[in-house]
């Protein structure tokens, strides 16, 4: 074959790009490891020289030294915090890290981290970098380092539930979860038996909270590597409880051993031994438990089991979970919230921890990593959604003979099912058969929430497998060879997903369309053949057609998923000959009209152009594709599904080469399309921007496709574009598309800025030059205006010449001369805004071009590979090319000399004139509009030119300068050694050297623009008028320039990082994919390039002349024009948000203070407090001690401006356009100050940690200390215990000078409330409170206002709560964590027995504790908690001694006594507790006791004992005898106050207190209680009870109880009944499961009132039955021992109960039940009395039970009283005469199902479910039952066994014979949801039986006495037809064309129902195949296709 070169593509003397050689230091071109490899890559993509690594790594010992000096020093804030930084920016230069001090970093931070009372920023800065250090599981391992777990757990045990009086709490416990979830797999595997003895005790099944906190600590603690101990525990416990939020927590732990267990070393016994274990805490030891059970062998085989890693048992449950997961409603009244609703009962500290993983990816996951060839493997499946293959029956045809029904299921009774699973893999099978339960849920027509839930699974399913491929494919996977996944899995796991993904990808919600794409994506690189043709074949026909809007944006964006297939020659060969077909169609996909289908289509262009050339090779090539055989063969149906059309390569080449052809025809079409929406575009408005935000976003992204296509053009092809381009705008003026003319220009500039400018600029300069001498833009403006129609032809040429000059500054050097003097042409004529900015523009765009280092491609291929021949003809050989790492040679553009000298002369012949004209107009006095005019258009010119050199010079700061700054740094009060900056790093700066000469001008220059801004900010200031408006603007803007344009201001780290992870997410094909498209690693080294600049733009010079443009900037921001006001602020945030001028806020905040004070004017005002609304200003100052007096003062004192212009409903919040009263501008400063401000703590530097000053020395040991290091750690401890001492100071100052505030009685009343949350702020932990503060608190208590009350009585609370926990923290440690030893509290040793556990409850009945002697022991204990010896005993018990007979016990620290003193004199004063009970009983709109009110009287009583009492006592009796609802209100909060107080005090006194209120208990709940007031007694009583041992409240326990027992609940009036009941129900729910001593009479008592006649009574007595059962819920391990208990669980079998989830505490009155109610039905009353029946308000109770039962924690027991129950609950739903007897049933039958039961109940349930189908006499329950058993088997699916699905067949079958049509529809649709996963064999059987049962039976006359039965045959017969046919809703059976032509046909006019049936199922399938009919048509011959076109309509529908 020969090849004649094409001639038309050589040129002379072209050379090419330039290929810059980086000069790479010895040390990292000579790399010794995989991190210096990857340096040495990131070193080469890159056109400079960096660091060597010596060097860098000496940068890294300075910031490790400062760090420990920090630590040393204690100097946490700031100290550690910014040198942490400087270790976050050293990271992203990618410098190696040395192992040794990345250990020993982690562990500093780490044990920074877990020292109690750190501050919580600190601990979140130290949190974070031990995440980075270890996030890398290759760079560190638990071989490596090991962490302890104690200190995490320490600190969360102490933080995370709250007391009643803690009211401020912190992120510390989501911050210990988080360090935790980081740590655990650096936690020693030998620590596993000490974890579960410490977390298994806390773990109660009666209480939520403490089986969530458990968990959390098991799941967030245990390592994972060696789970073969604790796993088959927590599967135990998992299937015990019924909670979504556990179910969530517990998949994604399950996930993740999953994941990690499919390498089996990882779990062998013996690493536990070879891992050291230095890393053990104090107290903590080592138990050594038998391990025989799991240890057995010599070889380690790993956690395998049956499925994955799991039983068959766990199998089975997690994917009901899974099941469940998906949320997909049934129409079943809510099946799946028993979950969730059990979870409403914890409490919000719960919430405080961190969050689950989301469950869908977790499902995903645990499924992936459990698929293994653990089975036998069923032959490859046919359909889409596989199960069963169908296989011959060996059963011989019965005759009929009997019922309809017995012919029927002859043949479904003996069937043996073979196992056999999809590909040989139990969980890929048990995946295919969720997706075919769902399939159906993802149609469109049945979408929903659930979509989208659904489509991620798949989603993440397809992520996971294909993750899991391609990690199984390297060299050093360890999973074992007969574990990895086959190829057959991964075509089953395709054809498994596929249809319901094409079923998917016509949803109309964005969140499912995206989950799809993303699952076609990976699908296609996973199978492409499977994939690729049915997405074409969906897709041409609606690109063709373009009927349905939503359809075609469906395929599109299918399209995009499938690129991959599509271009890429090496995941699916043939895809590419159909792109130049795909590109064709989609040219109209490119229309204004419609913008997401513009987005959709360019989407899918940017794409594709990434990966291919756009070049004819048939031009080329002479022989073309007639030399290659490329008959396509026989096309054959695989499967009826597949089309295969097998080619060879060659033949696939011919064609996709003679496609190419069509290139040049596509490309001009596509050009004119683009050209065809600019000209559509609507009009610009003032800004430039042609319409709104979507037309701008379709601009952009047409353009963005554009340029990425012309970049791959080749040669002839740009030509041609080329000149397609300038034909339209060398013969047209669009003003409406001037900014889009410039952007296609640029997409052209950018792919060949030579080309461009030859052809473009020499046109652009004549024209605008003919339009300046004609008058463009010569009328003046200084603001946004819409462009005069003379100006279009002028911006429309501008807009050009600025596209031109895009790329590769040395193509612009050509013509110099013709644009030096064009930019001076401008400067000087153009008067209009739009004329002189985009005149600046222009030259900004020219200096970035010529100065900025940047990459000039972007091709697919390397630029050699480009521009070889053999490539460009044979370009399409290579499409979709992806590159390793080191592959890729990038082509950058670097200044070169030629280029800095004409930026340079830039500046001379145009900047210098124009900045010589400014300062003359500056000494200008007359300012009139021509001013205006030439100061705006000059300095715009000039500002435009500096921002287009950021890169021109690096930036030094001069010693001097360096020094000033850290004197005058906003980190006050440190040292100068420990305030971190930066020395520059080379990063691609053109002027380097300051003795340079071009250095000194430039820099010169610049310094005179910048004083030149002073002065004229000094000069327009005061000036004022509203005409300099827009001059101010821009010279704000100039301002901007001039501090902010530098390093990578113009080349974002941000931006480049967002775009690098934009690229790297469009185009990922798996996880873990090491190579890319070329465009990834160009977008790499761009950002890498971006990470030097911005490390050169850290830290900014800040010299006088930088602090004077600072200083305007603030004052201009509290100018007297908003809009000013406005882009001041907004300036000041970048200039602080990007800290790069360090000393800012502290230079601002005084000015801003003085702009507060009396007299200022108004505007000026609030200019100042919007400043201090900007976090960086207000939140600074507010958390920065020494900052905080002075803010709190300022604030404080705007009372004295009283203005109110509009109420605070109708601003919006900024300095914007509704101008807010200054008091509502203070209210909102101050909420955001003060959201900031926390209450001053210094405790952490008291605090020892002995770990840390270990992990301190550790890291000091790796780091070389010089002599005068030792003196800077000193100085700097000085420094640090100076600035503690000054903070306290000026926190004791602050404190009294609010206290003043708040005292004077001249304070407006919002701000005295500000000021008293301030001073409840400032009360420390760490120093005694102050007797004037407190004094504030107990006098505000009293105010008139509620708000100041309120706040007031949490200050008291908070302060005497401190004097409790100063007086008895034993160590600072202690108090930071809130953690009191009471001198009452012991520890008991007990036995761990469950006689314990019993004699423990029984005593909370019958036994009062005596102080018989000092030894505490069970008889003479208070128990207030007891959650231990439920699950099992920890060995100790935590218990409250009695106090003593008449001594008090506690005695308050002395430095308190002074407050102590205060508080007796405020508080032992009758008239303080007049006031008090007076507010208390003030109206409000509390219906209960308000526990602030109780928190604050306690307080009180607690401290001062009975002190206050015989005051109290008289308003107290006043209160109980008024039954006014507030007064009795206050009476119990009084009360409770009092009594909880009393808790400890001496007994006699305590005595005393019971002796006077225990008569008023009687009067008081007893006879006295009034209706109103039953909520407040309830709730009074509730907070006596919680977390209280019963027996210190004994006479109250005493009167509730009696009053139980001795009521009569079948009074006259329920009233009495209901005030009783709801006091024991508030006792009973507080005590939880110290009430069960109680719970046996309790319920003898209650079973009386069963069917009592108030139905008020019998609710309580439902709630009674539900709660027992609860509290009665015991595990059943041998004994209480933890190693016993998990022991057991390893060992016993799956049918023994050891967690005691068998309901059986109400088996004998169930019994009862089930007898009783035969009798009270044949006593039930009819019609209207019938609710009054026993039978009905038994059965309703029972209902009311079962259903809190199934809500519970406990559900699973409720199903052992269900299942006796079962048909009386049937025949519940039949009564017609008691609706909510019939909702209750109804909705409890259905309910039930969404509770997964026990393995061993399903058959029971199935049974009673049959037993109402088979034997009801009544229809409506036979039809009731149906539906049960739908939802039943759908929610249970994965516990039904196979043998239990034949049944569910048997049944159906039998009934499809009913008498009743309605009866025998219901079971045709139950019948069609079994089938779709049932065995293939039982369908075809089935099949058989209906169309043999159909043709036997003859229809005689309608007179004839068989005709009715007769029909009903037939009926059963078609009924079992549809339902075969409605049960493969998406796909079509061998047999179904048959079936649906022949049978269905035959007996279309039969009578009614039987013609109604038929006519119901065409429709079905008619509406469930349209989609799919291009793929289904295929199944029928011509005559079948006839003939269902005449059963569906009557005519030739689908013909």
């Amino acid at each position: 074959m020969s090849i004649i070169p094409d001639v038309s593509r050589l040129t002379l003397d072209d050379p090419g790009p330039e290929m810059h050689q980086t000069e790479i230091p010895d040390d990292i071109n000579n790399p010794t490891d995989r991190y210096m490899r990857k340096l040495k890559l990131y070193a080469n993509s890159i056109p400079y020289a960096i660091e060597s690594n010596a060097r860098m790594q000496d940068m890294l010992d300075f910031i490790l030294r400062r760090i420990t000096q920090c630590v040393e020093a204690k100097d946490f804030e700031p100290g550690l915090i910014q040198w942490d930084s400087m270790i976050t920016y050293w990271n992203m230069l990618k410098y190696p890290f040395p192992k040794e001090k990345r250990i020993r970093l982690a562990k500093l931070y780490f044990h920074i981290a877990t020292t109690p009372g750190m501050p919580t920023q600190v601990m979140a800065v130290c949190a974070d970098g031990l995440s980075n250090l270890t996030r890398s599981k290759k760079k560190l391992s638990i071989d490596d380092m090991r962490l302890p777990w104690k200190p995490i757990y320490d600190i969360l045990r102490e933080d995370l539930f709250l007391t009643r009086r803690q009211f401020e709490y912190s992120q510390l416990s989501w911050c210990m979860g988080y360090i935790a979830d980081i740590s655990r797999r650096f936690f020693h595997p030998a620590a596993i038996e000490e974890m579960l003895s410490t977390f298994l005790p806390g773990f109660n099944g009666t209480n939520l909270d403490s089986v969530l906190s458990s968990q959390y600590y098991l799941l967030t603690f245990l390592p994972l590597t060696h789970p073969q101990s604790y796993l088959p525990m927590l599967c135990r416990l998992w299937e015990s409880i019924n909670s979504y939020m556990y179910d969530e927590r517990m998949l994604q732990f399950l996930s993740l051993l999953a994941e990690m267990h499919v390498d089996p070393t990882i779990s062998d016994p013996t690493r536990i031994y070879d891992i050291l274990d230095d890393e053990k805490s104090e107290d903590e030891g080592r138990p050594k438990w038998k391990q025989d059970d799991y240890h057995a062998g010599q070889t380690w085989p790993g956690l395998y089991k049956e499925v994955g890693i799991f039983t068959e048992h766990e199998w089975h449950l997690i994917m009901c979970k899974c099941l469940a997961s998906m949320a997909i409603p049934l129409k079943d009244a809510g099946s799946l919230t028993t979950g969730p609703m059990a979870d409403s009962s914890s409490s919000f500290e719960i919430g405080r921890l961190p969050k689950a993983n989301w469950r869908i990816p977790s499902l995903a996951k645990l499924i992936v990593y459990s698929i293994a060839p653990d089975g036998a493997s069923a032959p490859p499946s046919s359909a889409s959604t596989p199960w069963y293959t169908p296989m011959t029956s060996g059963v011989s045809t019965p005759q009929v003979s009997g019922s309809v029904g017995d012919y029927l299921t002859v043949p479904l009774h003996n069937w043996e099912p073979p196992k056999l699973y999809l590909a040989g893999s139990k969980a890929l099978d048990s995946l295919a058969r969720l997706i075919a339960s769902t399939e159906h849920f993802f149609h469109p027509t049945n979408s929903g929430s659930w979509t989208s839930d659904l489509t991620a699974f798949v989603k993440y399913i397809v992520y996971e497998f294909n993750k899991r491929w391609h990690e199984e494919q390297l060299s050093d996977c360890k999973t074992p060879m007969a574990r990895r996944l086959t190829r057959e899995m991964k075509k089953e796991l395709v054809k498994c997903l596929r249809t319901v993904v094409l079923l998917a990808i016509f949803s109309q919600d964005s969140s499912t369309v995206s989950n799809v794409q993303s699952a076609l994506k990976s699908m296609s690189c996973m199978e492409p053949d499977l994939v690729f043709q049915p997405i074409l074949e969906r897709a041409i026909p609606s690109l063709e057609a373009l009927v349905e809007t939503q359809r075609t944006l469906s395929v599109i964006k299918a399209l995009s998923s499938i690129v991959p297939a599509i271009v890429s020659r090496d995941i699916y060969y043939p895809g590419a000959k159909h792109l130049i077909t795909i590109l064709q169609l989609l040219v109209p996909g490119i229309d204004l009209n419609d913008p997401t289908k513009t987005l959709c289509t360019t989407a899918f262009l940017s794409e594709v152009s990434q990966y291919i050339m756009f070049g004819d090779v048939t031009s080329s090539d002479s022989s073309g594709a007639s030399d290659v055989d490329i008959s396509l063969g026989q096309i054959t149906l695989d499967d009826g599904l597949e089309d295969t059309m097998e080619l060879s390569h060659e033949a696939e080449d011919a064609l996709l080469r003679d496609s190419t052809g069509s290139f040049a025809s596509w490309v001009a079409s596509f050009i004119r399309r683009v050209i065809q929406l600019l000209e559509n575009l609507p009009e610009e408005g003032p800004d430039g921007s042609a319409g709104g935000t979507t037309e701008v976003q379709v601009v952009d992204a047409v353009t963005g496709a554009c340029s990425q296509i012309c970049v791959h053009l080749s040669d002839p092809l740009f030509d041609l574009v080329l000149n397609m381009i300038f034909d339209y705008a060398s013969t047209n003026v669009r003003s409406n598309a001037v900014r889009a003319i410039h952007q296609l220009v640029e997409c052209i500039a950018n792919a060949h800025p030579e080309k461009t400018l030859a052809k473009f600029l020499p046109f652009c300069a004549a024209n605008i030059r003919t339009e300046i001498e004609h008058g463009a833009s010569s009328v003046r403006t200084t603001s946004l205006s819409l462009p005069l129609p003379s100006d279009a032809t002028l911006h429309w040429n501008l807009a050009i010449l600025r596209g031109c000059v895009y790329n590769d500054g040395s193509a612009l050097l050509k013509y110099r001369d013709k644009f030096l003097s064009l930019l001076t042409l401008l400067r000087d004529k153009t008067f209009s805004k739009r004329g002189y900015t985009w005149s600046g523009k222009l030259l900004s765009s020219a200096l970035i071009t010529l100065t900025h280092t940047y990459p000039i491609e972007n091709k697919f291929v390397n630029p050699e590979q480009w521009n070889d021949e053999e490539f460009q003809r044979n370009h399409h050989l290579y499409w979709g090319k992806l590159f390793e790492p080191g592959e890729v040679k990038i082509t950058w553009h670097v200044p070169s000399a030629e280029e800095i000298d004409f930026s340079l002369q830039l500046f001379r012949e145009l900047v210098e004139p124009a900045m010589t004209r400014l300062d003359l107009l500056l000494e200008t006095s007359s300012r009139d509009a021509i001013w205006r005019n030439d100061f705006c258009r000059y300095l715009s010119f000039v500002r435009e030119a500096f921002t287009g050199i950021p890169t021109l010079f690096k930036e030094f700061i001069s010693p001097d300068v360096l020094q000033s700054m850290l004197a005058s740094s906003d980190i006050i009060n440190e040292i100068p050694e420990m305030i971190a900056s930066v020395e520059p790093l080379a990063s691609g700066f053109c002027l380097t050297d300051p003795q340079d000469a071009r250095y000194k001008y430039i820099t010169k220059l610049r310094r005179r623009f910048g004083e030149f801004l002073h002065a004229a900010s000094l000069s327009l200031q005061r000036q004022g008028e509203e005409n300099t408006v827009d001059a101010v603007q821009m010279l704000i803007c100039s301002i901007r320039t001039y501090l902010l344009e530098y390093g990578d201001s113009k080349d974002s780290y941000y931006v480049n990082s967002d775009q690098y992870n934009s690229e790297i997410g469009v185009a990922r094909q798996y996880a873990g994919q090491k190579v890319w498209p070329r465009a990834v690693f160009v977008r790499r080294a761009r950002f890498y390039h971006s990470c030097r600049l911005l490390w050169n733009s850290i830290e900014r010079a800040r010299g006088p002349l930088e602090n004077s443009l600072l200083d305007d900037v603030v004052e201009w921001s509290m100018w007297h024009y908003p809009s000013v006001r406005q882009s001041s602020q907004s300036l000041l945030e970048s200039l602080t948000s990007a800290s790069v001028y360090d000393g800012l806020r502290l230079r601002a905040l005084p000015v801003l203070y003085a702009a507060l004070q009396p007299g200022t004017d108004d505007d000026r005002m609030k200019g100042a407090l919007w400043t201090l609304n900007l976090s960086s200003f207000g939140r600074f100052a507010i958390s920065e001690p020494t900052l905080v007096p002075e803010i709190i003062q300022q604030l404080l004192g705007c009372h004295h401006n009283e203005k109110v212009l509009f109420p605070l409903a109708f601003f919006k919040l900024g300095d914007s356009f509704f101008q807010p009263s200054i008091q509502n501008c203070v209210s909102t400063v101050t909420d955001t100050c003060l959201s900031s401000f926390s209450e001053p703590c210094y405790l952490i530097y008291d605090v020892k940690n002995t770990a840390l000053d270990e992990a301190l020395l550790a890291l000091k040991s790796c780091l070389s200390f010089k002599k005068s290091e030792d003196s800077i750690t000193l100085r700097a401890r000085e420094k640090r215990i100076e600035r503690v001492h000054l903070m306290n100071e000026e926190y004791n100052r602050m404190t009294q000078a609010v206290l003043e505030i708040a005292s004077d009685t001249t304070t407006h009343w919002r701000y005295a409330i500000v000021a008293v949350r301030v001073l409840r702020t400032l009360l420390r932990r760490d120093t005694p409170t102050s007797p004037s503060h407190l004094r504030l608190f107990l006098e505000k208590v009293c105010d008139s206002d509620p708000t100041m009350r309120y706040y007031a009585q949490r200050g008291i609370m908070k302060a005497l709560r401190y004097i409790k926990l100063r007086s008895y923290c034993r160590n600072p440690a202690a108090l930071a964590l809130f953690s009191p030893i009471n001198p009452l509290r012991c520890n008991i040793p007990i036995q761990e027995s469950y006689s314990t556990t019993a004699e423990i409850l029984i005593n909370f009945r019958s036994r009062v504790p005596i102080r018989s002697s000092e030894t505490p022991d069970l008889d003479n204990i208070f128990c207030d908690t007891l959650h231990q010896g439920w699950l099992a005993w920890s060995g100790t018990l935590a218990a409250y001694k009695l106090p003593h007979g008449l001594k008090s016990t506690f005695e308050w620290e002395s430095s308190s006594a002074e407050a102590l003193s205060c508080l007796r004199e405020i508080a032992v004063d009758a008239d303080f507790w007049k006031k008090l009970s007076g507010h208390f009983a003030e109206e409000n709109h509390e219906s209960t006791v308000v526990q602030d009110h109780i928190s604050c009287v306690k307080s009180i009583f607690q401290v001062l004992g009975d002190e206050p009492w015989n005051l109290l006592k008289p308003k107290l009796e006043m209160l109980l005898a008024d039954q006014d609802k507030n007064k009795q209100r206050a009476a119990a909060e009084l009360l409770a106050g009092v009594l909880n107080g009393s808790k400890h005090w001496p007994q006699e006194a305590q005595d005393q207190i019971w002796q006077w209120f225990t008569p008023y208990i009687k009067k008081t709940l007893g006879q006295s209680m009034q209706t109103e007031t039953v909520p407040i007694w309830a709730s009074f009583v509730e907070y006596m009870f919680h977390h209280k041992d019963p027996r210190r409240l004994q006479p109250l326990v005493e009167h509730i109880v009696e009053q139980f027992e001795s009521m009569d609940y079948n009074g006259p009036s329920s009233l009495e009944s209901v005030k009783v009941l709801a006091l024991f129900r508030a006792f009973y729910t507080e005590l939880e499961w110290k009430f069960t001593s109680w719970s046996d009479s309790t319920i003898e008592r209650f079973w009386r009132e069963v069917h009592s006649e108030h139905d008020d009574v019998r609710s309580h007595v439902a709630e009674m039955m539900a709660f027992c059962n609860s509290i009665k819920w015991r595990p059943k391990p041998t004994s209480l021992d933890v190693e016993a208990f998990v022991r057991e669980c390893r060992e016993v079998t799956n049918d023994t109960d050891i967690m005691g989830i068998c309901g059986t505490y109400h088996t004998s009155r169930v019994i009862e039940l089930v007898d009783n109610f035969k009798v009270w039905r044949e006593q039930r009353l009819p019609g209207v009395r019938a609710h009054q029946s026993t039978y009905d308000r038994v059965g309703i109770v029972v209902c009311r039970w079962l259903f809190l039962s199934v809500h519970s924690t406990d559900a699973i027991s409720a199903f052992d009283y269900i299942l006796p129950l079962m048909p009386e609950l049937f025949r519940f739903t039949e009564v017609h005469d008691n609706e909510e007897l019939v909702r209750h049933a109804n909705v409890l039958l259905v309910r039930m199902c969404g509770v997964a039961p026990p393995r061993s109940m399903i058959g029971p349930l199935l049974d009673a479910i049959f037993s109402a189908i088979q034997t009801s006499p009544s229809w409506k329950v036979r039809l009731k039952a149906l539906p049960i058993l739908q939802v039943l088997y759908f929610r249970q699916l994965p516990l039904i066994s196979e043998s239990e699905v034949n049944n569910i067949l048997d049944v159906l079958c039998q009934r499809l014979d009913d008498e009743v049509v309605e009866v025998r529809e219901m079971v045709g649709t139950t019948l069609s949801g079994i089938l779709r996963l049932s065995p293939r064999r039982s369908v075809v059987t089935l099949k058989d039986r209906f169309v043999k049962l159909a043709g036997k039976i003859q229809l005689p006359d309608r007179v004839s006495p068989v005709y009715n039965a007769a029909v009903r045959q037939r009926h059963a017969a078609i009924i079992g037809i549809c339902a075969l046919i409605d049960s493969f809703p998406y796909t079509i059976e061998k047999w179904m064309p048959g079936l649906l032509t022949t049978v269905m046909l035959e007996h279309t006019h039969d009578p009614i129902p039987i013609s109604t049936t038929i006519h119901r199922c065409a429709s079905n399938f008619r509406k469930t195949h349209q989609d799919t009919w291009h793929e289904d048509s295929r199944r029928f011959t011509d005559d079948q296709l006839a003939a269902l076109s005449t059963l569906l309509t009557g005519s030739s529908y689908y013909a």
